[in-house]
């Protein structure tokens, strides 16, 4: 059987809470499966890790949430669009970026020459804050190690950080997008890209060029052809 507890370390994670099911499921036993507690294989898939979340409480924002949002897109994806968290149509929807931030951030990367079915695109914190909050930072610790998995398994050859949260949950809380956004950093040896989030294009639509500049410099780190006129 697999070792949650070790698997939970492995990640960085506290062990999880024991309820009264897993008890009666321990006391009865469980088949024996291949591979050692703790291997990385226990979640060396998308799948296996949304799996392991299950309804995830490890942090005050499932009180109020609809649907965990984990994520979608390609597990093979040259490219991963971290945004900051669901918002209320994300939430009741299950997917990311599903209302209007979301066509925006359709049409940029079909711009891009690719469809969101090739991409991967996900959050730092995978259930909505309420009142379209910004995450607070004890949320984004419990969420980050997933979202850390996540990356491990796609291992993408560039991340755009869509926005001031995702940038902090990514580069630190000093991050600032306004200063750093077009600029290259890492994160976990990945080349990350900064840039501003859909929904404040659709507040701020002069900020449209910028974005655009960013996402070039995406495209030609990743060898997509890149129009004069995009």
């Amino acid at each position: 059987m697999k070792n949650l507890v070790e698997v939970h370390r492995e990640m960085g994670l506290e062990p999880p809470p024991i309820s009264n099911e897993v008890l009666d499921f321990l006391e009865a036993g469980a088949p024996e499966t291949s591979g050692s507690p703790g291997q990385s294989d226990d979640v060396g898939s998308l799948e296996e890790l949304r799996s392991f979340m299950g309804e995830c409480r490890r942090c005050k924002l499932h009180k109020g949430r609809s649907r965990l949002v984990f994520g979608e897109g390609s597990p093979r994806s040259e490219v991963v669009f971290v945004g900051e968290g669901p918002g209320r149509e994300e939430d009741m929807a299950g997917r990311p970026f599903v209302g209007k931030a979301g066509g925006l951030l359709t049409r940029i990367i079909k711009a891009m020459g690719l469809a969101r079915e090739e991409v991967y695109i996900c959050n730092v914190v995978k259930c909505h804050p309420p009142k379209n909050r910004d995450p607070e930072e004890d949320e984004m610790q419990a969420c980050i190690p997933f979202l850390k998995q996540q990356l491990t398994i796609i291992r993408p050859g560039v991340i755009c950080a869509l926005g001031k949260v995702a940038g902090q949950g990514l580069l630190g809380r000093d991050f600032k997008i306004t200063r750093e956004r077009g600029k290259w950093h890492s994160y976990m040896d990945i080349p990350v890209m900064p840039t501003y989030h859909p929904a404040y294009l659709l507040r701020n639509p002069s900020a449209k060029r910028q974005v655009w500049e960013d996402v070039q410099k995406i495209m030609k780190h990743m060898g997509l052809e890149v129009k004069k006129n995009g």
